[in-house]
């Protein structure tokens, strides 16, 4: 027999050892249960706490991720809106550059058109002076003409032979001081090649330089000359003797055949059979001179003129080369800034897709934490000891013995 006290009043009271064992399963029971409940409370209370600081992470790890991508997508945005302006800027410049290049060249080729127009003017101007000056020269040719039979009837046979070279010559020296200063007129005494012509006459421009030479010939003879001559009897050799001593013309002065209309009538152009070759009586003498003369004057003015105008050709396709070129490295530009334009917005595309992707990512993890929270809160004893045969056993009992107590 088991002696026990009452907790309450103190009585002592006999107890037999099933009653005994009774008590103390009945006792163990109850704080089994007891801290059973405790520890579900306890783990429901820990599970919650669990639930809640899971979710706190999750929320800020998650806005964190969120935030730190948006800052991303904004720096993104603020580079693309940065990017853009500048291109827009550099584009307006490259438009600018690309309008004043046209300016400039829009004016420099009205400019040369004017040029080039006056320049026509003046050599339709100068034309036409050449042309009075001449008709002027023909205009005194009947007055020549007379000058000429006058000479021939005061020639004396005494006078032939070189009578013409020295009126020729005397011709020449009244003008050389006034109208050909610095001019070359001189006997021609070189026999290195074997043949010489009478007179050579060269003229220089300001710099010195030759711009025409013409080789003489002076033929003239008696009446009473048995053996006739005729003028194209000396054109070969006058030919000759003209490019040896490398002359520009050759002009033959003669009296021959006086009653031949053709050479009586002025100055005669035989360059049909040696080129640029003339045949002229005395009076023609100064006036062949002064024309040739005059002709390449103007001829070397054209030139220079044609070579200024050549060269404004050259700089005007110069200037069109570097503008061509210019626009094709404007277009490159454009297409290279529209590549890296396009490569930008791709990159920016890709950058967003993946951060959209991280954020449904993120989204589905939150998705799984709530999943996960429910079955925690849906988890019960019942459910924890369906397959466990021995603890379903013990909650049966508790249940039976609190059934009871109640």
């Amino acid at each position: 027999m088991n002696e026990l006290q009452c907790p309450k009043c103190g009585e002592k009271f006999q107890i037999d050892e099933a009653g005994y064992a009774a008590i103390l399963k009945q006792v163990r029971d109850k704080e089994f249960f007891q801290e059973l409940q405790g520890r579900e409370r306890q783990f429901e209370s820990e599970k919650e706490q669990a639930v809640q600081v899971a979710k706190l992470e999750t929320e800020k790890d998650l806005n964190t991720v969120l935030s730190k991508k948006d800052t991303e997508i904004n720096e993104l945005k603020n580079k693309l809106a940065s990017f853009e302006k500048d291109k827009k800027i550099e584009l307006a410049e490259l438009e600018t550059r690309f309008s004043a290049k046209l300016a400039e060249q829009e004016i420099s080729i009205s400019k040369l058109k004017s040029e080039q127009a006056l320049s026509e003017k003046e050599c339709q101007i100068k034309e036409q002076s050449l042309k009075e000056q001449y008709e002027i020269q023909l205009r005194l040719k009947d007055e020549t003409i007379e000058q000429y039979k006058d000479f021939k009837a005061k020639l004396s046979t005494k006078m032939i032979g070189e009578s013409l070279e020295q009126h020729c010559e005397h011709e020449f020296n009244k003008l050389r001081a006034t109208a050909f200063q610095g001019a070359y007129f001189e006997k021609d005494n070189d026999t290195k090649t074997g043949s010489k012509g009478d007179y050579i006459f060269r003229a220089y421009d300001e710099e010195k330089n030759e711009f025409i030479s013409i080789m003489f010939e002076m033929k003239n003879e008696s009446d009473t000359t048995s053996t006739k001559k005729k003028n194209e009897d000396f054109f070969k050799e006058l030919d000759k003797d003209r490019n040896e001593k490398k002359c520009e013309y050759a002009v033959l002065v003669s009296l021959l055949e006086p009653e031949n209309d053709l050479y009586n009538e002025g100055i005669v152009d035989v360059s049909h059979r040696y080129e640029k070759m003339y045949v002229i009586r005395p009076q023609f003498f100064i006036p062949i001179i002064t024309l040739l003369r005059n002709a390449s004057l103007k001829s070397l003015e054209y030139k220079k003129e044609l070579n200024r105008i050549k060269m404004q050709n050259i700089d005007v396709s110069n200037f069109e080369a570097e503008m061509n070129e210019f626009k094709d490295k404007f277009f490159k530009n454009v297409k290279d800034a529209s590549a890296r334009f396009n490569e930008a917005i791709t990159g920016i595309d890709k950058a967003i897709k993946n951060l959209q992707n991280i954020r449904e990512a993120l989204v589905l993890s939150e998705k799984h934490l709530n999943s996960a929270n429910s079955k925690v809160e849906d988890l019960s004893i019942k459910k924890l000891t369906k397959n466990n045969p021995t603890m379903k056993a013990k909650f049966d009992a508790l249940n039976i013995t609190d059934k009871n107590a109640k």
